[in-house]
């Protein structure tokens, strides 16, 4: 068991490789070991390329015959852009196959495994699977659910403040914290803000990283009665599709200006003075867009808390005290009176982010959709 470990380590760190990539697919990582030896390794790099276990299989060669195949995820069955990854298994020969976790797909939910064993393979099933589950929690969630996974980022100082009273933000957190926001960027399928970022900020919502050319997430703007002017850099730039959610207070004639400027627009019924986040998501996830990285201001992430929409949570201390009554906080009044109605968190990791202070956390809920961790 030990080995098995061990390789198994090794197929997540490669499934790893494909973050930000394999959207709507999960991330799978597989490693082939014969009389000791690696044999095969590969791991799934973009939604529409060959599987994990098609990579390894195809480096193995005929070593692949008798051999162990360790996988992050139980094995595909069904046809979709690619064949089933049973299919190469049982033709190339292993012998064994070693799974992290099965898949929540009810495409596959078991299938894979039990296909595995009328073929006459073995299998160890739950080997890292903490683990493997963890890494595909957008996956896991979306696949059952059919809505996005929701994470909610914010930076502020160790007083809990976004901005001074004068609405000056730039810069809170250092430049390493800033570079992770952007992996964040990169790892998720759209990026959402409110209008009043927009007026205040004009930012790209691109992802732009040091070491990397980064994946630019779908861009979500809460515009309740179209009010975006059409000089925003995101209608401008249009290397990646630009969401203006609109309510039904916005006027006919800006709405038609904004769907010629290029933008998709997407009109809600009213809801808390604004859009109806829960009505939003549910068509997202029509739309294939598997997660949401709220980047909004203290409005857009009450109502997104408040109506209990938010999975994970990722907030950025930088060591700075701003202080006053007036400079905002990074979460609008939830009108919470009692301790107990608190929103209440699972803590995940806890790091320094160059001279920040990194938090990742899980929203705790009574019926959890994603993993805690």
């Amino acid at each position: 068991m030990t080995m098995d470990r061990a390789y198994m380590e090794l197929a997540l760190s490669l499934a790893k490789a494909g973050l930000g990539f394999t959207s709507p697919n999960p991330m799978v990582g597989a490693v082939i070991v014969k009389d000791g030896q690696i044999v095969g390794q590969g791991y799934h790099q973009k939604a529409g390329t060959p599987h994990a276990e098609v990579h390894a299989l195809r480096e193995a060669g005929h070593n692949a015959r008798d051999a162990t195949l360790y996988v992050t995820l139980e094995p595909c069955v069904h046809y979709g852009r690619t064949p089933p990854c049973t299919n190469a298994i049982i033709a190339a020969g292993i012998k064994h196959v070693v799974i992290a976790a099965k898949d929540p797909n009810p495409l596959v939910a078991g299938r894979g495994i039990e296909i595995l064993h009328d073929a006459g393979i073995t299998t160890t099933v739950g080997v890292m699977e903490q683990e493997a589950l963890l890494l595909n929690e957008v996956f896991n969630k979306f696949i059952i659910s059919h809505i996005p996974f929701v994470v909610l980022k914010s930076a502020m100082t160790m007083d809990g403040k976004i901005a001074t009273a004068a609405g000056k933000s730039k810069w809170i957190t250092g430049e390493p914290a800033r570079q992770y926001g952007h992996r964040l960027r990169h790892q998720y399928d759209a990026i959402l803000v409110g209008i009043g970022t927009i007026l205040a900020d004009n930012p790209q919502l691109t992802t732009r990283l040091h070491n990397q050319e980064g994946k630019n997430p779908v861009r979500v703007i809460l515009d309740s009665t179209a009010r975006i002017p059409l000089t925003s850099n995101v209608l401008t730039d249009q290397t990646v599709e630009t969401i203006i959610a609109v309510s039904d207070a916005a006027p006919d004639d800006r709405i038609k200006i904004l769907q010629a400027a290029g933008a998709t627009v997407l009109q809600f019924s009213s809801a808390d003075n604004g859009i109806d986040m829960s009505a939003l998501l549910t068509e997202l996830g029509r739309r294939g867009i598997t997660s949401v990285f709220i980047e909004g201001g203290a409005t857009v992430n009450a109502t997104a808390l408040r109506h209990k929409l938010v999975d994970k949570i990722h907030f950025f201390v930088a060591p700075k005290i701003i202080g006053g009554h007036n400079a905002p906080g990074p979460v609008a009044n939830l009108g919470i009176a009692e301790l107990d109605h608190a929103v209440k968190l699972s803590i995940g990791t806890i790091e320094k982010v160059g001279d920040d202070l990194h938090i990742e956390a899980y929203v705790i809920k009574e019926i959890s959709t994603c993993l805690q961790g």
